[in-house]
């Protein structure tokens, strides 16, 4: 499949939202939502091990990879993300497909889910729960501390971009992200940046890394998840996400989606398989049956 790879470019206000396309043009539908601070290239070792017959559509969030970053003064929230994937596909003219996510994309994934659930005929998580729940006593504080991040980065008289040697971006990422192995960062700086005069500089735009200001309690996540058709798997890493989420309360919320998604009521399954958060772009061969499998026998 690595021979049918092509870019991907989509129209959206404020730029474009850019992308790779792995698989026949006619083949089903999958559209992969890679996590907060990467991009699609977290798919590129995982999309070669699945089916054949599907149509992989990764994309570069916006703020990350190639896709352009909001205009000034605009946040990045979960519902802004949603809105986009609405744009791609609407784009792209699908009305039914199945979606990968990974870690924040997976959180994305379930949003759009939940809030479209006639468009998704399966949908895939890889570490994580499909939403992060904020404690409801805590939402206030993440709120303001994510628009004083936005007004002291607006303040700054002179916004400096620093400009690594690409070895010096290598053990940046790595260090900011241990969970990847140095392959893994190669892949990931493939479209994570940009060359300069005096070398590279990562392309994802800062305001990512502030706080969501656009929050939702358990309640919220609960009531969102209930809302889901699709068939669900979830892929949990065992050093994954549920033992680093730094969410007030993490252990009571990840227990509580985690016990609604295994509802006998619900087609949900849930895996766990050693690794750590990565694990799909790391190790793919050991998270790809598990989606190769559900795949097939979920969507016909």
């Amino acid at each position: 499949m690595e021979g049918e790879v092509s870019e991907l470019s989509v129209r959206v206000p404020w730029g474009e939202i850019r992308g790779k396309v792995w698989g026949p043009d006619h083949g089903r539908p999958v559209l992969c939502l890679h996590g907060w601070a990467d991009n699609c290239g977290t798919f590129k070792t995982l999309i070669p091990l699945l089916p054949k017959e599907c149509r992989y559509m990764a994309v570069d969030l916006a703020g990350h990879g190639l896709s352009s970053h909001r205009p000034p003064g605009v946040f990045y929230s979960f519902p802004a993300y949603v809105a986009d994937v609405r744009r791609v596909v609407d784009a792209l003219q699908l009305e039914k497909f199945s979606i990968i996510g990974h870690s924040m994309g997976g959180d994305v994934a379930g949003m759009f889910t939940a809030l479209y659930p006639e468009m998704v005929d399966a949908l895939i998580l890889l570490d994580t729960f499909g939403f992060v729940p904020t404690d409801s006593t805590e939402i206030s504080k993440v709120m303001r501390h994510g628009m004083e991040e936005m007004c002291q980065f607006e303040n700054k008289k002179e916004k400096k971009t620093r400009v690594y040697s690409y070895e010096k971006a290598v053990e940046r990422l790595l260090t900011a992200n241990p969970t990847l192995s140095e392959e893994s960062v190669h892949i990931l700086l493939e479209r994570g940046l940009v060359q300069v005069d005096r070398g590279f500089v990562f392309s994802r735009d800062l305001r990512v890394h502030f706080k969501n200001i656009v929050c939702i309690s358990l309640e919220q996540s609960l009531e969102m998840q209930s809302r889901i058709q699709a068939p669900v798997l979830v892929i949990l890493a065992e050093e994954g996400v549920s033992r680093k989420l730094s969410e007030p309360a993490p252990d009571k919320f990840t227990s509580t989606l985690l016990q609604c998604l295994q509802d006998e009521k619900f087609q949900h399954t849930v895996v766990k398989v050693p690794g750590d958060h990565h694990i799909h772009l790391n190790k793919p061969e050991v998270v790809a049956p598990f989606v190769s499998n559900f795949l097939l026998l979920k969507v016909v």
